[in-house]
């Protein structure tokens, strides 16, 4: 029989209420995670602190990040309460008198918000060293649910193809064992990982829990931008859930704790509903707000127009860029960022980069004349950099010193002929702040497209007690630093670019303020990419790439555009060769989005056609923003002409549906109030796109 519970703390908001069981002889466990006031569901829960040392081990064996001997020895030993900010705060302090380890737990929540921070805190009290091995942020149980009644979410990600989600019964990654005739927990686990610095170069750090016939939901986030895992595991009374930074069996990570000495785990947030993936998605999306650093670029959401996709392609010259500039401040561009290329003299830059240098050869008059052109019209002016990288064949490869760099074995980490800064190194840092300040205070730049092509691998062995210790050194020195240039710049608007969109995560996101979401160059597969893109990122983050140009036909000048519009519009294409025709549709649907702004900063995304697969003949992606629900439609070739929307939160309402973009005919729409669906048929050739307006009166 279960141990009676003999006082249970109940802590969070108007928007969330936490409930954890306090036992003499049992650790600390989560009993509830809810949107509002407790429910009184649960049952007698996992430990909510692991934590794995060699000395001790599993409490079971098991390949899971749970069931550790430590954690199973945890007590509780007190908890604070704290307010401030608009941010409520707990902290649990717990101890294994055995081990003579400390562990503090943190849950950080937004005032009404459905969604949780947790980190871990482990201190060293006893006398001798210890190892860690693996302490992972939260470990909780999605309780009084069978496995058999809930769905997994996860979402596999790559160059050119990111945010592709999958929903899955849980039961095909774990059989119904009947553990309750055995009367143990199961062993496996559906669990997803990450290693090295592409924090979404596989996987999106991101995951998920539904209950398919409740609509009950979990969300949850590992803010890291580094390596990560996260599990699923299968227990007798439900279906346990570990969220991680690095592991020493994943990651080859290790952190040695000397005596008084502690270590803090990455954190990871947990957003939850009773309203299925769309209603924990709008809580994750309130959190994030709350979450990041304040910054002007929030409020104004300058649309950007790069120079590369399609365009220069890393080629930018004065002549190229002069018509390029007028053009882009026709269309309102409000900033112009010139990307990579503007340093190089010789036509091979990618092993040789470091200095970061305006080209004389490409600039024959100087950048600088660029670069007026560009705030001449009002813009603010961009640059590319890669911050992180020096190339192999770089005059800063001999300049800085050999541990300013990630090594292994004493040697330098060679990837794709560069090497990698350790930015654990002062010299390191010296160098990035000089570039830095002088692009800002000598040349006027106010927009940095920070780029990131290289992926080094499991980390560094220099100073550090393991190679992935090394590494989540260098990735907390990272975001330090990043810190730091917004401390001196506050006005400078960093974009986080990571071969597109292989670095997205909210260490990084809660500091800058936009995210390439793909490097995708055709614009047909490009839809499914900016329409998932809201549930990894906000809205207003999401860098979505427009890149119209004078050979497209008007229909397809529109389909692009409108990707773009309902996210952070990121333009380019060779718009100084397009008829004023062209230009002008470019033009209305650049307004279109200006006009959207104000709504983009408060909206929840919606899917009325469910998360989008890669080959889906029709996509949708809808931002509710008060009573207005701003819909964006795309029909791919092969697509059947008509397709139904569900749209539930407009359910026995008469709604007013008003073509948005492009101000042309060929589509139609009937709306039912009872059934909550909105049908659309486009009567024109695919590819055909179209943001509608739909208002309920």
């Amino acid at each position: 029989m279960p141990a009676e519970v003999v006082e249970t703390l109940s802590w969070g908001h108007a928007g969330l209420t936490a409930v954890l069981e306090i036992h003499p002889d049992r650790p600390v466990g989560l009993r509830e995670l809810s949107a509002g006031p407790a429910t009184g569901r649960g049952r007698v829960a996992p430990p909510v602190v692991e934590i794995l040392i060699p000395g001790k081990g599993k409490a079971r064996a098991a390949q899971r990040l749970t069931e550790t001997a430590v954690g199973a020895r945890l007590r509780y030993a007190g908890s604070e309460r704290s307010a401030g900010g608009g941010w409520h705060e707990l902290r649990v302090r717990l101890r294994d008198e055995a081990s003579g380890l400390a562990a503090e737990l943190t849950l950080r929540s937004p005032d009404g918000v459905a969604a949780v921070q947790a980190s871990v805190r482990v201190t060293n009290t006893g006398e001798e060293p210890v190892l860690l091995l693996a302490v992972p942020s939260f470990a909780a149980a999605f309780l009084d649910r069978p496995a058999d009644d809930l769905d997994v979410l996860h979402a596999a990600s790559e160059w050119l193809g990111e945010n592709r989600w999958t929903r899955r019964p849980l039961a095909e990654h774990l059989p119904d064992l009947d553990l309750s005739g055995h009367g143990q927990h199961g062993k496996s686990t559906f669990a997803v990982t990450s290693s090295g610095t592409w924090s979404s170069g596989e996987y999106v750090p991101m995951g998920g829990l539904t209950d398919r016939r409740t609509g009950h939901t979990w969300l949850w986030q590992i803010e890291h931008n580094g390596a990560w895992r996260w599990e699923v595991g299968d227990r007798v009374d439900g279906v346990c859930v570990a969220l991680s930074g690095p592991t020493d069996l994943h990651h080859q990570w290790s952190e040695r704790l000397g005596p008084g000495e502690s270590f803090t785990t990455v954190p990871v947030a947990v957003a939850v509903s009773p309203d299925g993936i769309e209603g924990a998605a709008a809580a994750l999306t309130a959190y994030r707000r709350a979450l990041r650093r304040p910054h002007p670029d929030r409020a104004t959401l300058p649309v950007v127009f790069n120079d590369y996709m399609n365009t220069l392609m890393g080629d930018p010259t004065t002549d190229k860029l002069l018509p390029l500039v007028d053009a882009a401040a026709s269309a309102g561009a409000e900033v112009f960022c010139v990307d990579a290329g503007w340093y190089d003299d010789g036509g091979d830059w990618w092993d040789s980069v470091g200095e970061w240098q305006p080209s004389q050869t490409r600039f024959p008059r100087g950048l600088e004349e660029v670069l007026a052109r560009i705030a001449g019209h009002g813009m603010t002016p961009g640059l590319w950099l890669e911050p992180e990288v020096v190339g192999v064949r770089s005059p800063m490869a001999d300049k800085l010193p050999a541990e300013a760099f990630l090594q292994r074995g004493g040697v330098r980490v060679v990837e794709h002929g560069r090497y990698h800064l350790d930015l654990r190194h002062p010299a390191a840092v010296r160098h990035l702040d000089q570039v830095v300040d002088r692009l800002v205070e000598e040349l006027g730049v106010g927009y940095l497209k920070l780029d990131y092509n290289i992926d080094p691998g499991a980390g560094t062995d220099r100073d550090a007690t393991s190679v992935g210790a090394g590494l989540l050194a260098h990735n907390r020195a990272h975001l330090a630093w990043l810190e730091g240039v917004l401390d001196r710049h506050p006005h400078l608007v960093l974009e986080n670019c990571g071969s597109g969109g292989m670095r997205v995560d909210y260490a990084l996101l809660t500091r800058m303020q936009v995210q390439s979401t793909s490097d995708q160059q055709d614009f047909l597969r490009y839809p499914p990419i900016a329409v998932s893109a809201p549930l990894a990122m906000l809205p207003e983050q999401a860098a979505n790439w427009a890149y119209p140009q004078p050979e497209m036909t008007d229909e397809e000048i529109a389909f692009t555009m409108c990707t773009g519009v309902l996210g952070r519009l990121y333009l380019s294409g060779n718009l100084h060769r397009m008829t004023p025709e062209q230009l002008a549709l470019v033009r209305d649907g650049v307004r279109l989005h200006q006009g959207l702004r104000p709504d983009l900063l408060r909206a929840a995304p919606c899917w009325p056609l469910g998360l989008p697969g890669w080959d889906d003949p029709w996509l949708a992606l809808g931002l509710r923003a008060g009573d207005t629900t701003h819909l964006g439609l795309w029909r791919r070739p092969g697509a059947a002409e008509t397709t139904v929307l569900s749209l539930p939160h407009l359910s026995g309402r008469a709604v007013d549906v008003d073509v948005a973009f492009p101000a042309t005919g060929g589509w139609t729409h009937t709306w039912d109030p009872r059934t909550a669906e909105l049908t659309v048929t486009a009567a024109i050739p695919a590819p055909t796109a179209r943001i509608l307006h739909l208002r309920p009166h």
